[in-house]
């Protein structure tokens, strides 16, 4: 229904002419149409409502074709019933005295139905113009903000470095490199996200994850731990994406940094499921368990996991499991088995 409300038959024309053309073509059509119709019923009842249908084939010719369309079609049609169908028939002549100002009466009234179907579309046209005009700016301002965040997250990361070589206590660049490490996580999901999806659409879930699993694979882990991964196709708010990103990236990192301890070897696994519009993240380690220090409920890893869950609609669940650890983010109510 909204394709055919802003249904125009001349749009496709660049040319005026081209344009003009196919907008008396299709008046002339409608026209047609309407006096085969016309035909058809007089069969059953000749004479009767002359001009019936001559106000609906203006108002449509008028509303796809423009007023030179429902110009058209008025004068065929028009001059069609005038002759065929009121007596004398084939001739402009009257039989009944008042059928003239019959003829005039339904004259000025198609013409009325003409002029506001004339200026119905041109309103119609002119909202969805100015819609289309600022949703155009408002994705430009999008892109450029998105744009303005990455380049502010990679200037604070970069501060954040020089300020680590400026500190003499070695103690403290571990803090230093987690907080440089956080930022250009966010910095890495931004730009994912606005080099890579469709502004006007949620986010495929699987080629998004699969390129970040593959940077952090590339670039945070240790060849001594494997990233498995499992990951289902699903299309996502850019909210949520954005905050599954952030949950995913500070999880794997935790689980790099505190559950293989001196250079231990293991398996970090991805799962990302999705049915029936209900979703699951699940990172699991065959690490050291409960005894990572990341896993501690009042860390600042943990309540970046609970934030970055609460962001995505979601919560946050993270215990020991047989051999490993998990950790875990659910879509609310979630009903996956």
């Amino acid at each position: 229904m909204q394709r055919l409300a802003n249904y125009d038959v001349s749009r496709q024309f660049v040319s005026p002419s081209g344009r003009l053309a196919a907008q008396l073509i299709f008046g002339f059509l409608c026209g047609a149409a309407m006096v085969g119709l016309r035909t058809i019923f007089n069969l059953w009842a000749p004479v009767s409502g002359p001009f019936a249908l001559i106000y609906p084939t203006v108002l449509l010719a008028t509303l796809y074709g423009h007023w030179q369309a429902g110009i058209v079609a008025l004068l065929t049609t028009f001059l069609w019933a005038w002759f065929f169908v009121l007596p004398e028939q084939q001739s402009f002549f009257f039989s009944d005295p008042t059928d003239p100002a019959r003829v005039v009466l339904n004259a000025f009234s198609a013409i009325i139905v003409l002029i506001f179907a004339e200026a119905f579309r041109r309103a119609a046209r002119n909202t969805v113009d100015q819609i289309t005009e600022s949703a155009d700016r408002r994705l430009t301002l999008l892109a450029d903000l998105e744009h303005r965040t990455k380049n502010n997250f990679a200037l604070v990361a970069s501060m954040l470095e020089i300020q680590k070589r400026r500190i003499p206590q070695v103690e403290l660049h571990g803090l230093l490199d987690d907080a440089v490490g956080r930022v250009r996580t966010f910095a890495e999901a931004y730009s994912a996200l606005a080099s890579e999806q469709d502004n006007d659409q949620g986010v495929a879930m699987k080629p998004y994850l699969e390129q970040l699993l593959t940077r952090l694979e590339n670039s945070a882990l240790p060849r001594s731990i494997r990233l498995a991964r499992e990951v289902d196709k699903a299309i996502l708010p850019r909210e949520a994406a954005v905050a599954m990103g952030l949950y995913l990236n500070e999880a794997i990192v935790n689980a790099a940094k505190y559950a293989f301890p001196n250079g231990r070897a293991g398996t970090i696994s991805v799962f990302f499921h999705a049915r029936d519009g209900k979703w699951r993240l699940t990172i699991e380690d065959d690490g050291v368990g409960a005894d990572a220090v990341s896993h501690s409920p009042g860390g600042i890893g943990s309540k970046l996991l609970n934030a970055f869950a609460h962001q995505a609609g979601a919560t946050h669940h993270a215990g020991p499991v047989l051999n490993g650890f998990r950790t875990e983010m659910r879509m609310k109510e979630e009903e996956l088995a």
